[in-house]
């Protein structure tokens, strides 16, 4: 295949992991095995007519005959629920670790942002981390002293530039891990779910960087998040990954909806893991019209948000987002300690929040829940894509013209007629 325009080419991508460590019960078949997988070639003291993605319990399959290409420029989210392989995909992408099978075309440098931590040697400082990144990717000093100033101002941290990045936070040290590898010269970009570990508007400043990287620059992003509003703000394409497969290589919205369709269909959640040093939200659902969440559009809904306090919280704020399937916020309601008294002593509270005439388009729709201190900023949980409902319009003409996405949201009104 012509790579003049293509970025990344996976075929037959497979990773397999050894649970523990090999033993067949000498060392000579130990050692034979040993260099049948290093020469690519099947393991001689495997069982006849093993399915080789079956797994047992000394195999695990993170990755299972993945194909696909990327041009170069592109911007490409990975989207997986945990465990899906995303994380082990971006790791043989950037040469962390190698595949069990299949090949892999990369044309260019990849810079890569995984995770806190990795890339720093911590007791160097962060300007001399700079240096040794730019290094890596084959930089000459002069090259690294033109791009110095600016990675240093967009890090936004100037004060510690020059103290050993051990000593740094984890919001510092992906401050400078994204400016470092932003803005040296590599081909393709591959950031992880690290970047949230960053404030919210270093979040923007980062996404805004990588879409300019791509759209005036010509390089290739990689980007894996969980959160779809950062996926879709970013992105052009997707890559859908479940269980080791690849699912579907789509436009972003078209993936997104898939997604979202396999894994937020859930009409409950439920967490059981109490924690005694942090607030937890137990369970969210709502109440629709009809069963199986379905609600009529005009009809009374109901959010309910349960909450399970270890301490007293005078400041506490919960707030939900209801986002369609365009990723679109068009519902977002607040509620504060002082206004209904919750979370003022420990225990368990059940916060129930009625909208009399939900007036939403015909569409599915998921939700969104924050449970925050408004005064020290502390966020104690945010939970992302739950609570799938779909809003429908029975029985009615409006319903033939009420395609979803035509609009987000639906206001009364009353039409003033005069005839002349």
């Amino acid at each position: 295949m012509n790579m003049s325009s293509t970025a990344i080419q996976i075929e037959h991508l497979s990773k397999m992991y050894r649970l523990g460590v090999i033993n067949n019960g000498t060392l000579f078949r130990d050692i034979q095995t040993w260099i049948a997988l290093k020469r690519g070639k099947e393991d001689p003291h495997s069982k006849i007519g093993e399915n080789k993605y079956s797994g047992d319990k000394d195999h695990f399959w993170a990755l299972k005959d993945v194909s696909f290409e990327i041009k170069q420029g592109d911007r490409v989210g990975i989207i997986g629920k945990n465990g899906a392989g995303k994380s082990t995909l971006l790791k043989i992408l950037s040469r962390i670790t190698t595949p069990t099978e299949g090949t892999i075309k990369i044309k260019g440098k990849v810079a890569s942002l995984l995770e806190v931590g990795t890339g720093f040697h911590g007791e160097l400082t962060g300007i001399e981390n700079i240096y040794l990144n730019g290094a890596i990717l084959g930089m000459r000093k002069r090259r690294i002293d033109d791009k110095l100033d600016e990675i240093i101002a967009f890090s936004g941290i100037e004060q510690h530039i020059d103290t050993p990045v051990k000593r740094y936070s984890s919001g510092m040290y992906v401050r400078l891990a994204f400016a470092v590898a932003a803005h040296l010269d590599s081909d393709i970009l591959i950031a992880d779910e690290v970047l949230a570990v960053g404030d919210a508007d270093f979040q923007k400043k980062a996404l805004g960087k990588m879409q300019d990287l791509s759209t005036n620059e010509g390089r290739t992003v990689l980007f894996v998040s969980h959160n779809m509003q950062s996926i879709t703000a970013l992105t052009e394409k997707s890559i859908l990954i479940n269980e080791g497969y690849l699912i579907m290589h789509d436009k972003t919205n078209t993936v997104i909806q898939k997604y979202l369709s396999v894994n937020t269909g859930v009409s409950v959640y439920e967490n059981h893991n109490i924690s005694m040093e942090h607030p937890t939200i137990t369970k969210v659902y709502c109440n629709t019209s009809h069963n199986g969440n379905i609600q009529q559009y005009g009809e009374k809904i109901e959010f309910v948000i349960e909450i399970d306090n270890p301490f007293p919280i005078e400041s506490a704020a919960v707030s939900y987002q209801i986002i369609n399937s365009n990723n679109i916020p068009v519902i977002h309601i607040l509620v504060m300690n002082e206004e209904i008294n919750f979370c003022n002593e420990k225990g368990k509270y059940i916060l129930k929040s009625i909208i009399p005439k939900l007036k939403l388009f015909p569409d599915k729709y998921r939700m969104v829940v924050h449970f925050a201190n408004k005064v020290t900023k502390q966020k104690y949980e945010t939970l992302t894509d739950i609570v799938l409902f779909e809003v429908k319009v029975f029985g009615e003409l409006r319903d033939y013209y009420w395609q979803p996405n035509t609009a987000i949201y639906v206001e009364e009104n009353q039409w003033n007629i005069r005839k002349i």
